[in-house]
């Protein structure tokens, strides 16, 4: 007899702004993605609203840090 094979979990709605250039600064905030430390913790947690919040947020660091066009 054979177990069911269950279907793998759905992908999130909003990825990841994580760029694998990880590295925290004196705030524990990641110069790679922008995020907080926090925020990368919780990361796989959180609804797609908070993930969406949580980009922007990020995106907004990195601009003003110079590394958004």
């Amino acid at each position: 007899m054979s177990l069911p094979v269950q279907p793998a979990a759905p992908e999130p709605s909003v990825p990841s702004p994580c760029r694998s250039l990880c590295k925290l600064d004196a705030d524990k905030v990641c110069t790679g993605c922008g995020r907080t430390i926090d925020d990368i913790r919780a990361w796989r947690e959180m609804p797609d609203a908070e993930r969406m919040a949580c980009v922007v947020r990020a995106e907004a660091r990195r601009l003003a840090w110079g590394q958004l066009a």
